[in-house]
């Protein structure tokens, strides 16, 4: 029972997220910044959240940095629009898995051509 409970949770927090991420005018933040994935530990203490960007990894961490910067306002606004007792602390990991996918698809096109 617990872990659906932690499943939609997380499913929350990303569907959130990324209705605030939107929202952020700080320019380092990418515009086509998505989430990749969620993890929340089982006591509702942390989230990790990995994000990636299309232009780039080096545009990811440059996101990653201001969002570091900008967690304290996500977590707020949170606790606004979710009816949790306890809002997780935001932790934001960059991660390549858009390019390494990218980069796998290539390789494998480059296959069925030859």
């Amino acid at each position: 029972m617990a872990g659906y409970r932690i499943n939609r949770i997380t499913s929350d927090i990303k569907i959130t997220l990324s209705e605030l991420l939107r929202d952020i005018k700080d320019p380092r933040v990418s515009k086509l910044l998505s989430i990749v994935k969620v993890d929340v530990s089982g006591d509702l203490s942390y989230a990790t959240i990995y994000v990636s960007a299309i232009e780039g990894y080096e545009q990811t961490v440059t996101s990653v940095k201001a969002l570091k910067g900008a967690a304290g306002y996500l977590r707020r606004e949170l606790g606004s629009r979710l009816a949790l007792r306890k809002i997780p602390e935001l932790r934001f990991v960059a991660d390549d898995s858009i390019n390494q996918s990218a980069n796998i698809s290539r390789i494998i096109e480059s296959f069925k051509e030859d």
